[in-house]
């Protein structure tokens, strides 16, 4: 049987055409793909629990429960936590709208007496606009999370997804390793063993990570002195999970409390200092000793992916593309075909390419 070899151009044009069908369907599927997606990282975290009961006679689908019931305890009892300290945050939500007026205020007549403009502001701000500024469309934290997850109908679905990916996680993986016929079946699966341990290590350091900055933030802004140091501190390192992004986003709002409500700008000051230093030691150390290289992407890929990721999903689709362009870089490795990939995801050394002409001669 002969083999259609199609021109460049052709091949260019049809990988473009399926990456336009593949976004298309992750947009109008995401109330169904983004539980499957959490559920089957959050499966891959419970397997390790699993395995343990399971070694302790406990069948299948009780190990699956129990470990189900406990991540789904733990994550209420987090959610729980952010919305004591939301609603601590908005009880000075009325003192920090009067300074903020009053900075406005200021501004305005600094401009009208420079520049002879009247920016409007006189006034300040009405504190309606600052509840639907700080809330973003989102009434309470609920819909927030609702809004994040994808509906009500992902939330319902999240543990059923998680419940029979726990079940069938031995069916799922003999169904992969079908695909690649040409490969030993147990090699195969000894590298789905090792890519669910990579997703593993990763959320596990991370939320290690993410614990560790927690106790920092809140520590570094109680002894600046700045109040809701627990939820400011707390906020930062769940925007950690977020790389590049989150550890400025993190910064900017006890930054902001603190110029409003602190009298000179050595606290906000303090504030950027801290969060920066916090930052190198997260960066430079946490990170590596905790996470280490399971993922190992370059940083080229992996911004253009968050860039990607949140444009798709919003929150939760910059969330989860650093692990799945982890998985597909373990994927791609699985053939000859698809290693360029790859190798086109990963951080390894290479030799230059283009060289001066000074080291060429």
């Amino acid at each position: 049987m002969t083999k259609i070899k199609l021109p460049g151009h052709l091949k260019a044009l049809t990988i473009l055409l399926l990456l336009i069908v593949i976004i298309y369907i992750l947009i109008i599927g995401r109330s169904l793909l983004i539980p499957i997606m959490l559920g089957g990282y959050i499966a891959m975290l419970l397997i390790p629990a699993c395995n343990w009961m399971e070694t302790k006679r406990f069948p299948r689908p009780l190990a699956a429960v129990v470990a189900l019931l406990t991540s789904l305890a733990s994550l209420v009892g987090l959610i729980l936590l952010v919305i004591l300290q939301v609603r601590r945050f908005s009880r000075d939500f009325e003192d920090v709208s009067g300074r903020l007026n009053h900075y406005l205020a200021d501004l305005d007549q600094m401009a009208t007496d420079v520049f002879g403009a009247n920016l409007g502001i006189e006034n300040g701000v009405d504190k309606t606009q600052l509840y639907e500024l700080l809330e973003s469309n989102s009434e309470t934290v609920s819909n927030f999370l609702l809004s994040t997850i994808g509906s009500l109908s992902g939330v319902v679905l999240l543990p059923v997804f998680i419940f029979f990916m726990l079940i069938y996680r031995d069916h799922l993986a003999n169904f992969i390793a079908k695909f690649f016929v040409s490969e030993e079946e147990e090699q195969v699966k000894s590298k789905i063993r090792d890519l669910r341990k990579v997703v593993q290590y990763y959320i596990i350091g991370m939320v290690k990570v993410m614990g560790i900055l927690a106790v920092l933030n809140t520590a570094a802004l109680y002894s600046i002195g700045i109040e809701h140091a627990v939820f400011f501190g707390l906020f930062a390192a769940l925007l950690n999970i977020i790389p590049y992004l989150g550890p400025f986003l993190g910064a900017i709002l006890p930054f902001i409390f603190a110029f409003l409500t602190m009298d000179g700008l050595i606290y906000p000051f303090m504030v950027v200092v801290t969060f920066t230093v916090i930052q190198l030691i997260e960066s430079n150390f946490l990170t590596p000793k905790i996470v280490g290289g399971n993922v190992n992407l370059n940083a080229l890929v992996t911004f253009l992916g968050l860039l990607i990721g949140g444009a798709i999903w919003g929150v939760i689709g910059m969330i989860l593309i650093i692990p799945t362009l982890a998985i597909l870089k373990r994927i791609f490795e699985l053939k000859n075909s698809t290693k360029p990939f790859a190798y086109l995801f990963g951080e390894e050394e290479i030799k230059p390419v283009f060289k001066s002409e000074k080291n060429e001669r």
